[in-house]
């Protein structure tokens, strides 16, 4: 069992940055990819970034530029900056661990609850 807690999100300026965090705990053997997705209101979900074990990344095609995803091995903890913010970026911000690289997670994904970002115009 993975239990993943993400902080972070919140109301901000467009122009504005945020940094979301998603500490990983529990039995994390075989996690081999930490990453984020967004969903936005009446949206399907999408990719914003991904990160291996051994640190190669994976953007959303849309991400590119304006993301930047990280981690922390010894807290367990996989970040993402969110630059120049748009109000485009309001979305529920949800943490994944997974085995592999899936597109939309595979079946022995782990997600978290999500940590609500808003941007005002």
């Amino acid at each position: 069992q993975v239990q993943l807690v993400e902080s972070g999100g919140g109301t901000a300026q467009a122009g504005g940055s945020l940094r979301l965090s998603c500490a990983a705990s529990g039995k994390l053997s075989a996690r081999n990819v930490m990453g984020w997705y967004r969903q936005a209101p009446g949206k399907q979900r999408e990719v914003v970034a991904v990160i291996t074990i051994y640190g190669a990344t994976t953007y959303g095609d849309s991400m590119k530029g304006r993301f930047n995803i990280s981690k922390d091995n010894a807290k367990n903890t996989v970040y993402v900056q969110i630059n120049s913010l748009k109000p485009e970026d309001t979305a529920g911000y949800y943490c994944l661990a997974d085995r592999s690289l899936v597109d939309g997670g595979s079946l022995y994904a782990s997600w978290g609850q999500g940590t609500q970002v808003t941007v005002s115009s």
